[in-house]
């Protein structure tokens, strides 16, 4: 039996990173497109890895259900800062969402450098 982050086997420097490509293409996407297509690169990972290796498609599968939890939130506080009412509760989340991104796509690039898988804290479970 494993713990959570471990892996069976020591995936190969193919597999590590394409993990952490999965990991970091998250926080290009999130500069280059204000967060609006941040769950991309993750999911292509996953499409052409999830019958190759089962740690670059677990890794990119936690990354784009993270991601999908925090562009969902981001939706809400831009929806909030619109109606001008909910600003006071909209800008918090928007800057919560951006930062976590980026400090648990950070962590994640980490752990898939080191051949280990990334639980996040918060998933919206999609892809698998």
């Amino acid at each position: 039996m494993t713990t959570p982050g471990t892996y069976l086997t020591q995936p190969n420097s193919e597999e590590r990173s394409m993990a952490l490509i999965a990991h970091l293409s998250t926080i290009a996407a999130l500069i280059i497109s204000a967060g609006w297509l941040s769950f991309v690169g993750p999911l292509v990972v996953w499409f052409l890895y999830k019958d190759k290796s089962q740690f670059a498609r677990q890794s990119a599968a936690g990354a784009f259900n993270f991601n999908l939890g925090m562009w969902v939130l981001s939706i809400i506080g831009w929806i909030l800062i619109v109606t001008l009412i909910g600003a006071v509760v909209g800008i918090p989340l928007v800057i919560f969402s951006a930062v976590a991104q980026v400090i648990c796509h950070v962590i994640g690039a980490i752990k898939a450098n080191r051949g280990e898988l990334y639980d996040y804290p918060f998933q919206l479970r999609i892809l698998s």
